[in-house]
């Protein structure tokens, strides 16, 4: 599958960058600006389309193996991918439980389009980058079965990420990103010409090895510069809190887009949330990736 075999897709390419007026930015001598990458495509948005370009024109055409969670926006967005172009899918789901109950609202969109689901209990989805257990996934794929990993975080995905990354240079001294796998934000910052904040939406403080794990991979070494604020996780990975909300409702209220809250919420928090303790240089301009809105996304637990 080349380049051009995507082109029925259609993405919207650079994506917009637009500016807002927010008086907690502006009285600090702060400009925000919002990277509408939710906008790239209403199936594949933001980080979904830029970590899985490079990688399906390598599937070339073969079945398509992945993995996620029971939300997966991820998985989501590979069965919508293949069923647009044409190519199989199968998404490796985290939790046996789940087989036999009927599907939630993400899954069932997933095998609306096409994609085959398989539930591994947690033990083996945890080993899933093992060489045996892959086999044994493999084993049950067509031949030729291309594997991307969670999150759709690999070299490639990198690479794909870091166009983000050059379409902000000159346009701002500061991007950020709510992160999952780390694979956003290592291409992002290794693109950008500035300084690039990566929010984590899980806990643990593993996430710093898995960009730079990521960056070598693609790169070969370190690029950019970057860092990581661990405080605005608000429980870890799906969890939100009252405060959070709250925040979300006036972000929407103030500028009339409907904010994700998994993830785009808490990058805004922290971006406000740092603004507020004067964290920035007076006349920086910040652009936050929008990496999907609400209407794009499924509730998650």
């Amino acid at each position: 599958m080349h380049t051009d075999a995507l082109s029925p897709l259609r993405p919207r390419l650079p994506s917009p960058l637009e500016p807002v007026e927010d008086e907690r930015f502006a009285r600090r001598g702060l400009t925000l600006l919002l990277k509408r990458d939710d906008l790239i495509h209403p199936d594949l948005p933001g980080n979904k389309w830029r970590k899985l370009a490079l990688n399906l024109r390598e599937a070339a055409g073969r079945p398509v193996l992945t993995f996620g969670g029971a939300y997966s926006n991820h998985l989501r967005a590979t069965a919508a991918a293949g069923r647009l172009l044409g190519f199989p899918t199968i998404g490796v789901v985290r939790g046996d439980e789940l087989a036999g109950r009927p599907l939630n609202p993400s899954l069932a969109r997933c095998a609306a389009d096409g994609m085959r689901l398989e539930f591994v209990d947690r033990a083996t989805y945890r080993a899933k980058r093992e060489p045996a257990v892959l086999a044994g996934l493999l084993g049950r794929a067509p031949e030729g079965t291309y594997v991307v990993p969670e999150g759709g975080s690999n070299a490639l995905a990198v690479e794909g990420c870091a166009a983000l990354g050059r379409e902000l240079t000159g346009r701002a001294d500061v991007a950020a990103v709510a992160c999952g796998t780390g694979g956003t934000l290592a291409g992002l910052a290794a693109g950008f010409g500035g300084r690039t904040l990566g929010v984590p939406v899980l806990r643990g403080g593993f996430l710093g090895g898995e960009v730079r794990s990521l960056q070598e991979a693609a790169f070969g070494g370190p690029r950019g510069d970057w860092w990581l604020d661990e405080g605005f996780h608000c429980g870890g990975y799906g969890r939100t809190t009252p405060e959070l909300e709250a925040f979300a409702q006036d972000f929407e209220a103030r500028h009339g887009l409907a904010i994700e809250r998994l993830y785009v919420a808490k990058m805004l928090l922290a971006l406000v949330s740092l603004a507020e303790a004067d964290a920035f240089a007076p006349g920086s301009v910040i652009a936050a990736v929008i990496t999907g809105s609400r209407d794009q996304s499924v509730s998650s637990r």
